[in-house]
């Protein structure tokens, strides 16, 4: 009878997958082939994925490459050490093909372009962006004299741009030495800092972080819990000079990518401080996110951006860093974690139907990268890392398991617009706890039995 308990767990798994619908191409085969496919078209020296060209020319989704010294550049190789983890957490089968490659060795061969990095920095605060595939690289292995070496030389990189006068690090250099630009977005460079801390103890790198956190949370958040983009201090005193938009739709919109790194910088900085402030600003930014949905499910790029004319865009990116913060926020917030993992699943699931595509060389199409720029509609390098990881994390907590049903080679959906016609409705939870309760327990019941 014990191997009846194989079958227990597989119902359990379809019952859940049913009651959450949890997208079957997060566990795709055609992610490892075509991220096998986009290493094997870097070019020597190497240049990295930043984004893709868009829908509306005759090949759409086709990789833009660009130099090491873009804030972007470690995205793509942390894809391959996710990939790592998905098949440490997965397994290498035939049905998800993650052993088509090494993925370890893939990251690390990719990420070697990112060395020079260290001695010539010229990312600023962006450093702790592309810390990320050394630090991805100390978690299997922790002695790697490389990785450590450049994860401290980026936290130290990043710590120099720290004001003790203003509080923050600084984001933008500008042209004038008293304006002191720090954005949201600086949120999750703080990661380099605490990493840093952890190899050596040195208590500057986790105290800049704590105290960037802090100021963060004074200055960047209105009451309502949505962000600004960017803040101005002055240099001299520390007393904020402007709060505007870079990359949103107006000085007094909430940028969506913005208010996904600050959902999600704002649970990191809990989960190694377990300041309740840090908790409570988290909780309120992504309540903001959730509630100010519209009332398709699509994240768009800017919450308070006209809808037509033209078309609101989404954003693929902002939508996948949202579910990670979310997934993160339930795990440190556990009283709410229903909330925050039906949330996370719902934005995946309906991100999914609209941005997947087979047929670009991203994962995702839908990407708003930067529309006051006229880049929209891309997929985006950042984007297709988080929906990675985002699939790394359900398994992590036991939401899903590793494979797919096998409809994640079908076309999307939806076309590449966004029929964006509400602006303020709450998204729609999954209505299913009490499914999901009864399945346990009942699995629980047979696995005790049999």
């Amino acid at each position: 009878m014990a191997n009846f308990r194989p079958l227990v767990l597989q119902i359990f798994f379809a019952a859940f997958a049913a009651a959450t619908n949890i997208p079957d191409e997060l566990f795709s085969p055609l992610t490892p082939q075509k991220l096998v496919n986009t290493t094997n078209s870097l070019p020597s020296p190497i240049l990295y994925p930043q984004y893709t060209n868009t829908w509306n020319v005759s090949n759409p989704g086709v990789w833009q490459n660009f130099p090491a010294n873009t804030w972007t550049s470690g995205f793509f190789p942390a894809s391959l050490y996710a990939l790592n983890t998905r098949k440490t957490l997965c397994g290498s089968n035939d049905s998800n093909s993650l052993g088509i490659a090494d993925w370890v060795q893939l990251g690390r061969s990719t990420s070697s372009g990112l060395i020079p990095l260290e001695a010539n920095n010229t990312l600023g605060h962006d450093v702790g962006f592309v810390s990320f595939p050394f630090m991805e690289e100390l978690l299997v292995n922790p002695q790697n004299q490389t990785a450590i070496d450049a994860v401290n030389a980026f936290a130290a990189d990043l710590a120099a741009r720290f004001s003790p006068i203003v509080g923050c690090t600084r984001s933008w250099d500008t042209a004038d030495p008293t304006d002191f630009t720090v954005i949201i977005d600086n949120m999750m460079n703080l990661q380099v800092l605490l990493a840093s801390f952890a190899l050596t103890g040195n208590e500057t790198m986790k105290d800049i972080a704590v105290t960037h956190a802090n100021t963060t949370m004074i200055n960047h958040f209105r009451a309502d819990g949505s962000t600004w983009h960017v803040v101005e201090y002055n240099s001299t005193n520390g007393t904020v000079i402007r709060k505007r938009t870079s990359q949103g739709f107006s000085d007094n919109s909430t940028w969506s990518r913005g208010q996904s790194w600050a959902i999600y910088g704002f649970a990191n900085m809990y989960n190694h401080t377990q300041n309740p402030d840090f908790l409570n600003t988290a909780q309120r930014a992504a309540d903001y996110f959730l509630d100010n949905m519209p009332s398709d499910g699509i994240v768009p790029w800017d919450f308070n951006a006209p809808l037509v004319p033209p078309p609101r865009p989404a954003d693929s990116s902002a939508a996948t860093i949202a579910a990670n913060g979310l997934l993160l926020l339930a795990q440190v917030d556990p009283t709410q974690a229903d909330k925050w993992t039906n949330a996370a699943l719902e934005i995946l699931r309906n991100i999914t139907s609209l941005a997947w595509d087979p047929s670009w060389q991203s994962l995702l199409s839908n990407g708003t990268v930067n529309w006051p720029e006229d880049n929209f509609l891309t997929g985006i390098t950042y984007g297709d890392y988080y929906y990675i990881t985002a699939a790394n994390v359900l398994v992590q907590m036991g939401l899903a398991e590793c494979s797919g049903s096998g409809n994640s080679s079908s076309s999307p959906s939806t076309t590449r617009s966004t029929p964006d016609s509400e602006n303020s409705s709450k998204i729609g939870f999954i209505s299913s706890s009490s499914v999901l309760v009864l399945v346990s327990i009942i699995s629980f019941v047979l696995l005790v039995v049999v």
